[in-house]
């Protein structure tokens, strides 16, 4: 069930009844946003607790275990976080997740941790963010953790700032990047760049509901399962969605390449809980994951069921085919063009630098996408859908966008994917103007 289907036992746990869902009172609500019923309250319990904040630990040090490198360790790090600065509601201390977990840093960690907990409660990302640079710039910084496009922001600020050409040359130490929440590989030859080459990395699966997972080999695709931690998992197969009684497997029935819904049923008193989320396993000994996407980001206008690794990938082997870079970019149906003819998918593309032949490199996305999606190649090869079009972004039109919704920095993600136009409609103008 969704968040609505466990709403009114959680609305009276936050009215400050006790053992409604789980022995007690909550330690903490997490507290994040849904599309459907507003503001959400995850409640997290002194049960829950080590599997968040047990399970990023564990992720450090199994690499350190791995493969002896250690010495992120030696000097400072950064999460690049929401606001620490907590609510009370009946007893409950409640704010985000992020901000919740510089509450439970140990104080062996508290010693190295950047920025100041001052620098971290302020409300404008910008503001912050020059903060930040202000309170780093001149430290060992030897670990950076956060979404990848707020890094890059912080990249990008520290370069300018101190007029050097790269984050080595500034953090000559910074040996670990630790990174989820998003697909990284679109903001990987980005953020690589502006390093001035790789570094150690981890992959990290948090949410509000619980630490599901992390990457356990380094350099390997996928990351371990957290099958031990509190949480029991079953899985639905995505094209049993929206069927009155669809299948729930349970984790020893899991096949690889096959997309999964996840469900989730925690110590924290969630049951059956759909957490929006759809994965795929890439080896069941062990039980390694990708994420793929989210349920609510999806395109199936037409029946195409488009879901966002689908995207993700057809963009990556397109850039690295033209040797092109994006920033960022979202995809949304357009059913009823005004010029008229077939619909079509609209890629709205914040480019490094725009393609010389953007035809062509249109071109070779649809063909990859075809590839992808056995569904969106057969409504193009049947003349449902013409091939899609791209629609270029001035630099920063995302940022803006963020900054319109009061969701720059933080957790916050720009979704890869609508199945309509309310995303799109706010960029519209800040589309480059072709010759």
């Amino acid at each position: 069930m969704a968040y609505e289907g466990l709403k009114p036992y959680i609305d009276r746990i936050v009215a400050g009844e006790s053992a409604i869902l789980w022995p007690g009172r909550p330690r903490y609500f997490a507290k994040t946003s849904g599309t459907t019923s507003g503001v959400k309250y995850i409640p997290i319990t002194s049960d829950s607790l080590p599997n968040h904040f047990g399970s990023a630990r564990n992720a450090l040090f199994h690499f350190f275990g791995q493969t002896g490198r250690g010495k992120w360790l030696d000097g400072k790090l950064i999460f690049l976080s929401g606001s620490p600065a907590l609510d009370d509601i009946n007893g409950v201390p409640t704010g985000r997740l992020s901000g919740i977990s510089n509450h439970l840093v140990p104080d062996w960690v508290k010693r190295s941790q950047m920025p100041t907990y001052q620098t971290n409660c302020i409300d404008s990302w910008e503001e912050k963010l020059d903060k930040i640079v202000e309170e780093t710039l001149d430290k060992k910084m030897t670990l950076i953790s956060g979404i990848p496009p707020w890094v890059q922001m912080y990249y990008e600020r520290l370069i300018e700032v101190s007029k050097k050409s790269t984050i080595k040359e500034i953090f000559p130490d910074f040996s670990m990047f630790v990174y989820g929440g998003v697909n990284y590989e679109p903001y990987r030859a980005k953020l690589e760049e502006l390093v001035g080459g790789k570094v150690d990395s981890v992959e990290i699966y948090p949410a509000s509901e619980g630490f599901l997972a992390f990457q356990d080999i380094p350099g390997e695709r996928g990351m371990f399962l957290n099958v031990a931690s509190g949480l029991f998992y079953e899985f639905i197969p995505v094209q049993e969605l929206g069927n009155e009684n669809p299948t729930r497997i349970r984790l020893h029935d899991v096949q690889c390449g096959v997309n999964y819904l996840l469900i989730l049923n925690s110590n924290a008193g969630l049951w059956g809980y759909n957490i929006g989320d759809t994965v795929e396993f890439v080896s069941v000994n062990p039980y390694r994951i990708i994420v793929t996407g989210r349920v609510k980001h999806y395109i199936s206008a037409f029946g195409e069921h488009v879901i966002g690794k689908e995207v993700d990938e057809a963009m990556q082997i397109t850039c690295r085919e033209f040797g092109i870079r994006v920033v960022e970019f979202t995809v949304a149906p357009q059913v009823n063009p005004l010029e008229g003819g077939l619909p079509y998918h609209e890629w709205w593309v914040e480019f490094d630098e725009i393609p010389e032949d953007l035809n062509r490199f249109s071109k070779f996305l649809d063909q990859e996408m075809m590839k992808q999606n056995i569904y969106y190649d057969d409504l193009i090869q049947g003349v449902v859908l013409r091939p899609l079009i791209i629609r270029p972004l001035k630099r920063d039109s995302f940022r803006a966008y963020m900054k319109t919704l009061g969701k720059l920095g933080g957790q916050n993600k720009v979704p890869r994917l609508s199945n309509d136009r309310k995303i799109v409609s706010e960029l519209e103008n800040l589309k480059v103007t072709l010759p």
